[in-house]
């Protein structure tokens, strides 16, 4: 699948991490297909739906151009399934686009894939981006070659921009 990106979601992810950056990346020409655990709406921490429409078990980093994890309470329990963390080192290990937002770098930590690279987040998780071994960096938007990050809902203009250029350049 050209041009598509893979989100992942499940009940409880930060409504505004997703949706932003999936409206942003369709306007430049990108499919976003939502991944999670099982078929089904999932309801975000504000209350907007998100259809699940392709299962984690399905998923496959070959198919996709890029990841998108956003933050949130999802990120947490994902981060416990093997197949979410095989899946986002594929990407990695592909020079795929891994962008994480806020509480979403904790699959990349878990994932082990951050140590010795730039990264930013929720400062809730700036211990655990550092102690995964990442050079924690206190600004809206963090680019370390394919891993793009940052820190919170307010940041997400600069985020999904940094995510539209570098898919444009990449693909």
């Amino acid at each position: 699948m050209q041009r598509s990106i893979l989100a992942l979601v499940d009940d409880l992810y930060e409504d505004l991490e997703l949706w932003y950056p999936k409206l942003r990346l369709e306007e430049a020409g990108f499919v976003t297909r939502l991944a999670g655990p099982t078929l089904k709406t999932c309801t975000g921490k504000h209350g907007y739906p998100a259809k699940i429409d392709l299962l984690l078990s399905d998923a496959c980093s070959a198919d996709f151009t890029g990841l998108l994890v956003p933050g949130g309470f999802m990120p947490d329990k994902l981060r416990r399934d093997s197949k979410v963390l095989a899946l986002t080192r594929g990407f990695h290990e592909q020079g795929k686009l891994v962008a994480f937002i806020c509480h979403g770098g904790w699959i990349p930590i878990s994932a082990r894939i951050l140590r010795g690279r730039r990264a930013t987040g929720s400062l809730g998780i700036k211990d655990d981006l550092e102690n995964a071994g990442a050079i924690w960096v206190d600004e809206p938007v963090v680019i370390d070659g394919h891993l793009i990050s940052s820190r919170t809902p307010v940041d997400l203009p600069l985020f999904a921009k940094a995510m539209v250029e570098f898919l444009t350049r990449t693909t």
